[in-house]
């Protein structure tokens, strides 16, 4: 066992994006810009959840992390979730605006589930804000252009 910060930071030197599961409203009751940032700054490129706090979701798009929800009525529960998994999210390349997305679960025994996720980018703006890395970098890119 060891911290969240040494862990992460043991994960990204290793090169290894990290995901988050959640429940419900995930990101309720955060202090949600920090909250988005610190997710983004310890290296998690997604979040999977059952649902999103409204302002939370849109501050996670605009760290670069994109947010995914179950679907056909998975969760981290029904899937029997104990964090020895690894995730491969496919499509990425080609998302749109709440496109549906296959996700392939590795599980520590070596078996395989593949679910469907909804992704939670919910307009095309916010792609080019994923693309960029978040609305930080967006913004620069596009200030650096006009000059």
């Amino acid at each position: 066992q060891t911290s969240i910060y040494d862990a992460s930071m043991e994960w990204q030197d290793k090169g290894v994006p990290l995901v988050i599961f959640g429940g419900e409203q995930y990101g309720a009751g955060s202090s949600r810009d920090w909250a988005a940032k610190g997710t983004a700054l310890l290296g998690v490129k997604a979040v999977i959840a059952e649902s999103f706090e409204r302002i939370h979701r849109s501050n996670l798009v605009g760290m670069g992390v994109i947010p995914f929800e179950f679907t056909g009525g998975d969760t981290r529960k029904t899937l029997g979730l104990t964090g020895e998994e690894t995730v491969a999210i496919h499509g990425l390349d080609a998302i749109t605006p709440l496109a549906e997305v296959p996700c392939t679960i590795t599980f520590a025994d070596g078996s395989e589930k593949t679910i469907t996720l909804k992704c939670r980018i919910d307009t095309a703006v916010e792609i080019e804000y994923i693309e960029n890395g978040g609305v930080l970098h967006y913004v620069l890119r596009n200030l650096a252009r006009a000059a």
